[in-house]
């Protein structure tokens, strides 16, 4: 039986992998809040069911669904994808689910952060998110393996790691008040190395442009591998994004890795910009305490909000006016993956994407816990 360990990864000989290494398997979950997405969620729930079968292609895939809906999305998801019961309060794997560490000798555990939908009751996109904060321990109970419960609040789509002591992450995010206001920046650091095995950590300032989430550096930057890095970009002086993305650039140009290593960075142009429709925003439901859906609100769309299975690159499909560039420049950084798109408005209308909404268990050698 796997069991909640009073150690740290750390101590135990345990870091946070890169997303590139292999994989055992991934992880959904269903989308059902009809206030976070519209004509209840049957969109959304679409383009969850085309994610989940471009990376089943590559890895098995999980979907954990309410009990109310587990029959529809039984009939909806392909026969090879495994669908489990587990409540949730919405559907952001990346964030509320397990972050997976392992050891030297191939054993597997998994980090449960503290979930408190992205700000509490301070900015946070919704109330309650009690059962959100034990999608976590729901997940590694039915991996079998070992759980750490981290001390602090954490999402998963606020860290990238290269598996070799590096992390980057944003200073609008893990530095927010409304995360850990009793932490500073070196305490920060000391639990990220505690908790994830890294041993440098490289701060980006701020997130994409009108991230609701406070600047999810998955929705900015990512590892591609060692000591390459991929940066959403944009040319136009008039943008937001502009003077975000330039300063992402100076500082990762001016970083050295944990092994000493200048950044590679490759430039990725942003779609859009993006804005919300008035027929996407009527059709949202408006509850009291949850973010309100906007026709006009800038969408922050990013194509570096991918995810990288063993065998494919899984990209959100957001703008025909410039999803065939990203595509080609995402197929020549990843010259050994399929880099296949998916048509992804619907989950960037409920505020992110194909990375929010994954979580990959990494592959374990040797069957130990």
């Amino acid at each position: 039986m796997p069991t909640t360990l009073l150690t740290t990864p750390a101590a135990d000989g345990f870091r946070m992998p890169g997303e590139f290494e292999r994989h055992s398997g991934c992880w959904l979950l269903w989308p059902e809040r009809t206030d976070t997405w519209r004509l209840g969620a049957r969109p959304a729930q679409a383009a969850f069911v085309a994610v989940a079968a471009a990376v089943a292609t590559s890895e098995p895939v999980t979907v954990g669904v309410s009990g109310r809906h587990y029959q529809s999305a039984r009939a909806q998801l392909p026969p090879e994808i495994r669908v489990v019961e587990l409540s949730s309060n919405d559907a952001w794997m990346r964030d509320v689910g397990p972050t997976m560490v392992v050891d030297a000798k191939g054993a597997v555990r998994g980090v449960d952060w503290i979930f408190n939908a992205w700000g509490g009751l301070s900015g946070g996109l919704y109330f309650p998110w009690d059962r959100d904060d034990l999608v976590a321990q729901k997940v590694l109970e039915v991996e079998g393996r070992d759980r750490y419960r981290a001390p602090f609040v954490l999402e998963g789509g606020a860290i990238h790691v290269d598996g070799q002591g590096t992390l980057i992450t944003t200073e609008e995010c893990l530095l927010n008040p409304n995360r850990n206001p009793h932490l500073d920046k070196g305490a920060i650091e000391i639990l990220l190395h505690e908790y994830l095995g890294i041993t440098s950590v490289i701060w980006l300032g701020k997130g994409v442009h009108n991230d609701e989430t406070d600047g999810h550096v998955d929705n900015l930057c990512c590892f591609a591998r060692p000591g390459e890095v991929v940066l959403t970009w944009t040319d136009d002086r008039r943008d937001p994004q502009y003077s975000i993305s330039r300063d992402a650039f100076a500082r990762l140009a001016e970083a050295r890795d944990a092994r000493g290593r200048r950044l590679k960075v490759h430039k990725l142009s942003q779609p859009g910009p993006l804005k919300r429709k008035a027929a996407e925003a009527a059709g949202v439901d408006a509850l009291e305490g949850t973010e309100p859906r906007q026709a006009g609100d800038r969408l922050a769309a990013s194509y570096v909000n991918f995810y990288i299975g063993n065998k494919i690159v899984v990209m959100p499909l957001l703008d025909a006016r410039h999803d065939r560039s990203a595509l080609a420049t995402l197929r020549r950084i990843f010259p050994g993956r399929r880099v296949v798109g998916v048509p992804a408005r619907e989950i960037l209308l409920g505020g992110g994407n194909i990375h929010c909404i994954t979580q990959q268990i990494p592959e374990a050698r040797g069957g130990r816990k």
